[in-house]
Order: C-alpha cells, then sequence, then structure tokens
C-alpha cells in the first residue's frame, strides 16, 4: 500500500489494518459521543469495452407509456451532483429529461428514502444512474419506487442481500482508500454529534482523480461533501438489480472501490459491462462514454 500523507507524517497501512481502523474511528466516537447508531443497520460499450452480460427484467407496476422518460443521476460520497456536469448536456441534447439531485450522504436507508421519494413524485418512467456510494443508494431506492426501469452504475458499489459497505470494503485487495479517509464530527441533531469521513485532500488526486487537470484536482479536494459513519455498518435490503436490468462502467484504474470488486459486484448483478479506462472520477474525466452507456440503457428500455 502507497503511504498517504498526513499532515507531517507519512505511515503505511495494510488494506485489513485500514478498514479497521475506520471501524474503530466509528466505534470510538460511538463510545465516547454516543453518536453512531446505537444498532447496527437491520435493515454499449466504449473504444476499450466490452459487454458481458445482460440484467433481468422489472417485474413492477407499469407507467403509462406516453409519460416521458426522465435519467436519474446519483453522486457518490466525497462528491456532489456537479460531477455530472459534462453527462447532463450530453443526455439533453438527445433529448431527455435529467435531474441530478443533491445525495445526503448520512447513511444507506437515509439517502435510499429521499432518492426514493423524489423518484415516486416524477410521474414517467425513470433510468436510475448511481456513481461510487450511489450505486449502493440506488440498489435500494430502485426497489421502493415503482417507476424505476433500469439501473446503471459507475463505478459503483453493488451491494447484495444483507451486505455492508464495510463488508465488502474487508474484501477489496485492490482499493488505496480506507488509509486515506479522515474522521471528523457533524451535528447530528441529538445530544451528541455524529461521525463523519471525508478523503485526505493531499491523497485525494492521487486516489480519486488523477486524470484530471491538477486544478480541478485540487477544487474537487477541498470541496468534498463528507459520508456519514453509519453508512459503512447499514444491510443493504430488497437490492433492486435482481428484478431491474442493470448496466455497468468498470475501470481497471479506480483505485476507490478497486477493479478487481467493482467487476465482480457488476458481473453478479447481471449487467451489461463496459469498461472504460479511467480514474474514479470517470463521469468528469469521460463523460461521452459514460452517457453513451446510459443512452444505451435508455434505449433498451423505451
Amino acid at each position: 500500500m502507497r503511504n498517504l500523507i498526513t499532515g507531517r507524517r507519512a505511515r503505511r497501512l495494510s488494506r485489513r489494518a485500514a478498514v479497521s481502523q475506520i471501524a474503530g474511528a466509528v466505534a470510538g466516537f460511538a463510545m465516547t459521543t454516543g453518536a453512531m447508531n446505537r444498532s447496527a443497520a437491520a435493515g454499449a460499450t466504449s473504444s476499450s469495452g466490452m459487454t458481458t452480460q445482460e440484467g433481468t427484467l422489472m417485474t413492477s407496476t407499469p407507467v403509462p407509456d406516453a409519460a416521458p422518460l426522465t435519467v436519474v443521476l446519483v453522486h457518490g460520497a466525497f462528491a456532489d451532483a456537479s460531477n455530472w456536469a459534462g453527462v447532463i448536456p450530453v443526455l439533453q441534447a438527445a433529448g431527455l429529461a435529467v435531474q441530478a439531485p443533491a445525495n445526503p450522504l448520512r447513511g444507506i436507508n437515509h439517502d435510499a428514502d429521499y432518492i426514493a421519494s423524489l423518484l415516486n413524485q416524477i410521474s414517467g418512467p425513470v433510468v436510475l444512474v448511481g456513481h461510487s456510494y450511489g450505486g449502493a443508494v440506488i440498489t435500494n431506492a430502485g426497489s421502493r419506487a415503482d417507476n424505476v426501469r433500469a439501473l446503471v452504475y459507475v463505478g459503483a458499489f453493488i451491494p447484495d442481500e444483507g451486505e455492508t459497505l464495510q463488508g465488502l470494503a474487508e474484501q477489496a485487495t485492490d482499493s488505496k482508500v480506507f488509509p486515506a479517509l479522515r474522521p471528523s464530527q457533524y451535528p447530528s441533531g441529538g445530544d451528541e454529534p455524529g461521525v463523519e469521513f471525508t478523503i485526505d485532500p493531499v491523497a485525494f488526486p492521487d486516489i480519486f482523480c488523477p486524470d484530471l487537470p491538477a486544478e480541478l484536482a485540487g477544487i474537487m479536494a477541498v470541496s468534498q461533501r463528507p459520508l456519514s459513519g453509519s453508512a459503512f455498518s447499514e444491510v443493504t435490503h430488497d437490492p433492486a438489480w435482481k428484478s431491474l436490468p442493470a448496466w455497468a462502467v468498470v475501470s481497471p484504474s479506480d483505485v476507490i472501490i478497486g477493479p478487481a470488486g467493482e467487476r465482480l459486484m457488476a458481473e453478479r448483478a447481471g449487467a451489461t459491462i463496459t469498461e472504460i479506462d479511467a480514474s474514479h472520477a470517470m463521469m468528469v474525466s469521460q463523460p461521452q462514454a459514460v452517457a453513451d452507456v446510459i443512452l444505451a440503457a435508455v434505449k433498451a428500455v423505451s
């Protein structure tokens, strides 16, 4: 594992030790401040791509065919909806309605309920897209709205029934993000603060977006939106990819989730897979290639 700079110190951490440190940080905050939840949550093709598998068909209540289709873009952790800025114009030029809501990043169940509430207020069918942690959110939200027709995962977590992000992280032998996570406190609305995580701004450009211009990467590093620590332990229930067709963009150069885990989850979900050699911020560095996958999903379910 590479040395990651923290202030004036540099240290080498194994992947398992790093994940254990994150779990320890969360537990430590819980013991000293009571901040964490008191219980573990119960709850196509690019120039370098290749399609491998097809997803299964949706069985939810149909939406009238005359209603327009909307693409909903859900960003991941340590980012915001502006990461879709290059993708949105391509989709709009194709005549599609697009929404890119602010993902709260307060935990999988909270965020899935929030996104599902938005989906349930859209009158027509939806193609639901998630990047990174947003993939876990759409996996849960897609089962809570009847108008979702397809799922598109962009460098994303795709959890199965009963899985947690922490469990998936412990299996990720080629992820470099966990040693770089830094905890801090935030107002939880209760008597004690909660705990949330960002990526060390010094390490951020090299592991999150090394294929972006240095100036842009630096801006993204200092404008991160943090992820609540509760997201790591919350369990996925009724994953939407088991009843909806899925598409996935994976990259051999994505060291946030890790290439092996990224592909394994996509294959397990029966997704139509496109490989793009890009960083984790692939929708920023290669928006046309990502948009092409979304357009393929739209075409398939329209």
